[in-house]
């Protein structure tokens, strides 16, 4: 492996380092996505709605402190700022939340288009360097002239390698943003509903009372 790395030319080092960023990017991700799984509490979020429909927001309070789900979070902020806009509170909390789901992926994207580039590069400058030496002492020299093309292929091998093997994180991390996206929507959807109806209620008894 460090022969081929040597042969590769002076391009494989930005491809390392390009491959080092990702991998520790990767297993960041990865470990924050398991910690996510486990503090998920579907359950505890549909017991919150659930409360929060019989008009029990002291208990719904009560039963999001404090959990490590996202969801719950999100729905907790927006009943402790319900006086002032519920809507405002959940998309501030929801998009606090999927922040927290989006980091990183856009440095894992730049290295997805990055890595083959610098292999391309490495490709140019492999058969610049086998082209400079035809025609001089070294022409006799075929491995002289294939050590330049070899250089090419490695580089060009390596780039496509780390951007195929960063893809596949990138897309189950999108895949995961996506989810959380959904997850938020649905439990947004469920309060926003319930304070249209409750304000709808609320409008519909003061004018009966006027009348």
């Amino acid at each position: 492996m460090i022969e081929l790395f040597i042969k590769g030319g002076p391009i494989m080092w930005p491809i390392l380092v390009a491959s080092l960023v990702a991998l520790t990017v990767v297993i960041e991700r990865m470990v924050f996505v398991i910690m996510v799984k486990i503090h998920r509490q579907p359950k505890r979020v549909s017991e919150i709605l659930m409360q929060v429909e019989r008009g029990d927001f002291d208990g719904a309070l009560k039963t999001g402190t404090g959990c490590r789900d996202y969801v719950a979070r999100t729905v907790t902020y927006a009943l402790e700022h319900r006086d002032k806009s519920v809507s405002d509170a959940l998309l501030r909390a929801a998009n606090w939340e999927l922040k927290r789901f989006n980091r990183g992926l856009t440095v894992l994207d730049t290295i997805i288009t990055l890595a083959p580039l610098l292999g391309l590069l490495g490709t140019v400058t492999g058969m610049i360097h086998s082209f400079s030496l035809l025609g001089g002492e070294e022409l006799g020299a075929p491995q002289a002239i294939t050590g330049g093309i070899a250089e090419a292929l490695i580089a060009t091998a390596a780039g496509l390698g780390v951007a195929i093997l960063a893809l596949i994180p990138f897309n189950y991390l999108n895949s995961q943003l996506e989810e959380a996206r959904h997850d938020l929507e649905d439990a947004a959807s469920h309060l926003e509903l319930y304070f249209v109806k409750r304000a709808s209620n609320c409008a519909f008894q003061t004018m009966e009372v006027d009348a």
